[in-house]
């Protein structure tokens, strides 16, 4: 199964613009990566359906972990037609993870910086963000996990984008998850960035 070291940092337009800027100029320009995600956090884990509007494509994602729990998600990815998203979308709705379902398109545009894959993000719930990633294969070494984040942070703090610390993704992601229990409990209609 392979490991995705992930950090994230959120910030404001004017500094999303200057991000842009500098991938465009530095960075390798891995194009538009345009989803919209139905995703079910789940105590310990993430599992997401995600119809990739930009690329055509769309997949089943499970991850074991959750954001705020470390840098490391170990995840299995299922390829399937996008005509099946709203198919798989039920099937987990009648298993019983429809009260923890939410939806979220996320503008997104990916680049390769200095062997880290950056998705530059916008969506209604996080606002401006990133994300800051490395592949690793299948049980890298704790060597080998520890040089991916210390690499992350390297490109993050050259492009002078701080990143989220573990904590900070904790408490952002809970307060998401009570406003949407919250909302789901009056009867609103579900938060989605469109």
């Amino acid at each position: 199964m392979a490991i995705e070291i992930e950090m994230r940092a959120r910030f404001d337009e004017a500094a999303h613009h200057r991000l842009v800027s500098r991938l465009e100029a530095e960075g390798e320009d891995l194009g538009c990566d345009d989803k919209l995600i139905h995703f079910y956090v789940l105590p310990d884990k993430l599992l997401k359906v995600t119809d990739n509007t930009a690329a055509g494509t769309a997949k089943i994602t499970l991850k074991d972990s959750r954001i705020g729990q470390g840098s490391a998600f170990p995840e299995t990815e299922i390829q399937i037609a996008r005509q099946d998203v709203v198919a798989a979308v039920r099937v987990f709705n009648a298993l019983g993870f429809g009260d923890v379902r939410h939806e979220a398109f996320n503008r997104r545009h990916n680049f390769r910086f200095r062997g880290v894959e950056i998705a530059v993000k916008w969506s209604e719930a996080w606002g401006h963000h990133a994300e800051f990633e490395v592949l690793l294969g299948d049980q890298p070494t704790v060597a080998e996990r520890e040089e991916a984040e210390e690499r992350i942070r390297t490109v993050a703090q050259e492009l002078s984008v701080p990143l989220m610390s573990e904590q900070e993704l904790a408490d952002f992601t809970a307060a998401f998850e009570a406003a949407e229990r919250e909302r789901k409990t009056a009867g609103a209609q579900p938060a989605t960035a469109r």
